[in-house]
């Protein structure tokens, strides 16, 4: 069973040294990290498990036209529809939750 409570958060420790780097969550047994294709505007992101980046669950694409595709690895690809739709969700929760510098408008 996986942790349906649990909430995305910045990666602060990470994302200093990797701008990529999103966020995490897990589901109680694992810890997934979420990474961005590219530090201006990224079309898609990554979620691997931490520790692992070369074991990638999914990638979302299409985040820059609207036109959302995700595609699920081999072995996560039998995880249960619901499983599935969790962790999208929080992938996408991690993605933006990124803490962002401190925008200031004129309005003069």
């Amino acid at each position: 069973m996986y942790n349906r409570t649990a909430k995305p958060k910045p990666d602060n420790d990470q994302s200093a040294s990797d701008p990529l780097e999103r966020g995490q969550f897990s589901d109680g047994r694992r810890v997934f990290v979420v990474r961005a294709s590219s530090t201006d505007a990224p079309d898609s992101f990554q979620v691997h498990t931490k520790g692992n980046q070369s074991e990638i669950c999914l990638v979302v694409s299409g985040l820059n036209t609207g036109n959302l595709h995700a595609t699920w690895s081999e072995e996560w690809r039998s995880a249960t529809p619901e499983w599935r739709e969790w962790a999208r969700n929080n992938a996408f929760k991690a993605f933006h939750t990124v803490k962002t510098a401190q925008i200031r408008f004129c309005r003069g």
